[in-house]
């Protein structure tokens, strides 16, 4: 039984080690804490994998192919459009989303809420002529508060009701602590806080982030040109400076065919729109013998008069001739991109999506494309066609940012999505199911009523999350049975020892905090919850009291950029650095604390 014991720390401190060290994914280390356990016998054989049955993983997939059913509706963008009016007062912005960005956090996945309006603050930013650093930070923050209100607003949620010996938490149990801590919040957050995030110079604040007409150029097909007659990709193979170069339009005739496709049939005196940098377009132009229709770029040289600025607006106006769009898009911590290059995904060809440029830290990178491996947290600008580019998006893992010239609208079924999301809840207060089966039979009905294609469903679903969940409950449970958890309940006890009760919750509270920091937030409340039902036990106090704080623990990681994916997301957008987050998330931290232990005592002590 001791063996066992200090198997499980070992294994639990390496696993917490992995997290923190953050060079395998999460769900990596999941997996091998899950094996670990497995082969030294901890876990029964034929519970292994019982975790990706468990009701809160399918719950939290269930919620994820709902919110993305709630977006093609088109219910979040009707409140982005409202959004779009708030004004360019700075404290009424950040109280506005901050708000909105809570209540969309409540009932869908906090990510995906964060993902729908992060592009409205940026350009809302841009609009009042401010960096987005003074909203996005904010932003972030208002969609972890946002969900702790409901059991579905975030997975922490999810899995601490699956912990209560009393049966779970309901859909609305934790809606008196969540509500508290998310008003005292965003009081906190628009009165004073927004005042203590850092004020990044931004390049792009009032203006574009990119300046593309500095980096394109016209280039001709002479008369007797020897790619007259082929295709543009026999022209763009001609030598190694085809990857330097991104063709973003064809001209024909005075006819502007943006992005068009490699198999086109060139002919003399076309005109390609290029983007390229100085040396690359030297190399092509002496390779292939085309000629300049237009002058070179010259990326040291500022726009001074009206003819150049002519050219430049002029230049970008057919880029997003037809269905062509222009769009910013950041690079996400999952993508496929990260570590990789354009040319080696070959985007053009299996995406219909060229890279026009790349950002990374507040500043366009001038080296070539071609050389730039991507990272979670570039801001790229994309060229493609309206019908497939959002998708293309979502396949290849970025989240899009601001279109040139922010625009709201796709097909709307708002009454459709609305209304089964609301079948699902009032099926759930009333008690007509389980929390589980409410969802998930939300989630097909939104398939079979094509609100999105099954395809679509299973990317909208989180697989490093389920995948998380699945092997982080098994490890859980046996920390418990072997006694871990309540040896460390003990040690907590010894500190807390005629101590009251609020300062105990107040210790399981802040310490699950602390760690959801440094680790993801549903392996936090997996690894905090058999504790704090140990300390509950020994001590006297509502079990239901400490795993409320814990949920709350769990879901308000404030402090580092690494602790929530919402923090990450806007941590290139804003320019942030990982010491930033502490300023306003420190006294947040505090304020929901203060708010929280209270509350609890009051509801469930």
């Amino acid at each position: 039984m001791v063996a066992d014991l200090w198997i499980v720390f070992a294994v639990l401190f390496v696993t917490l080690a992995a997290f923190i060290w953050n060079r395998l994914r999460f769900d990596v280390v999941a997996m091998l804490a899950l094996l670990a356990v497995a082969i030294a016998g901890l876990v029964p054989v034929d519970s292994v994998f019982s975790g990706f049955g468990h009701p809160a993983v399918i719950t939290v997939a269930a919620v994820l192919v709902i919110s993305q059913g709630l977006v093609n509706g088109g219910v979040v963008d009707q409140v982005a459009r409202l959004l779009a009016r708030a004004g360019n007062n700075a404290m009424i912005q950040v109280l506005t989303l901050t708000l909105v960005v809570a209540v969309c956090s409540a009932f869908i996945n906090n990510v995906g809420a964060l993902a729908l309006l992060m592009p409205v603050a940026i350009w809302m930013s841009r609009e009042a002529g401010r960096s987005p650093s003074l909203l996005l930070m904010p932003l972030a923050f208002g969609s972890l508060l946002g969900g702790t209100i409901t059991l579905i607003g975030t997975p922490p949620n999810i899995i601490i009701a699956s912990y209560r010996e009393a049966g779970a938490f309901g859909l609305f149990d934790f809606a008196p602590v969540g509500l508290a801590i998310t008003l005292a919040g965003i009081v906190f957050i628009g009165l004073i806080g927004w005042r203590l995030t850092p004020k990044r110079e931004d390049p792009a604040a009032g203006d574009k982030l990119f300046s593309v007409g500095d980096y394109l150029t016209e280039l001709k097909l002479p008369e007797g040109s020897d790619f007259a007659g082929g295709t543009l990709h026999n022209l763009l193979t001609a030598g190694d400076s085809q990857n330097n170069l991104v063709v973003l339009s064809l001209i024909r005739d005075d006819k502007t065919t943006p992005a068009p496709s490699t198999f086109t049939i060139l002919r003399e005196n076309d005109v390609l729109l290029v983007e390229a940098d100085t040396e690359s377009l030297g190399e092509f132009l002496e390779i292939t013998g085309l000629a300049l229709a237009s002058g070179a770029p010259d990326e040291e040289t500022e726009e001074n008069d009206t003819g150049d600025e002519g050219r430049r607006q002029q230049a970008e106006k057919e880029l997003v001739a037809g269905d062509a769009r222009l769009i910013e898009a950041v690079v996400t911590p999952g993508s496929q991109l990260v570590g990789r290059t354009a040319n080696r995904l070959n985007l053009r060809e299996r995406y219909s999506v060229n890279v026009v440029a790349v950002a990374r830290q507040g500043h366009r990178l001038k080296q070539r494309l071609a050389d730039i491996r991507f990272r979670s947290g570039d801001i790229l600008l994309v060229q493609g066609f309206e019908e497939t580019l959002p998708g293309n998006l979502r396949t290849l893992g970025c989240l899009p940012l601001a279109e040139r010239g922010l625009a709201f609208g796709r097909e709307k079924r708002l009454g459709l999505a609305g209304g089964l999301f609301a079948v699902a809840i009032v099926s759930i207060v009333a008690g007509w199911v389980t929390p589980p089966v409410a969802l998930v039979a939300c989630a097909v009905a939104m398939v079979l009523a094509g609100l999105l294609e099954a395809s679509d469903a299973y990317k909208a679903i989180d697989w490093s999350v389920v995948v998380l969940l699945a092997a982080m409950i098994p490890v859980g449970q046996a920390l418990e049975t072997t006694g871990g958890a309540d040896l460390i309940a003990s040690q907590i006890l010894a500190i807390s020892e005629g101590q009251a009760p609020w300062l105990v919750l107040s210790i399981i509270l802040v310490g699950t905090m602390l760690l959801s920091n440094v680790v993801n937030n549903a392996a936090a409340a997996i690894l905090v919850a058999p504790i704090a039902l140990g300390v509950a036990g020994q001590l006297g106090l509502s079990s239901d009291a400490t795993l409320m704080a814990v949920a709350i623990g769990a879901s308000c990681a404030f402090l580092t950029p690494i602790g929530h994916q919402s923090n990450a997301l806007v941590m290139e957008p804003a320019g942030y650095r990982f010491g930033d987050y502490w300023r306003l998330g420190l006294p947040l931290s505090v304020v929901v604390t203060a708010t929280a232990v209270p509350v609890i005592l009051w509801v469930w002590g």
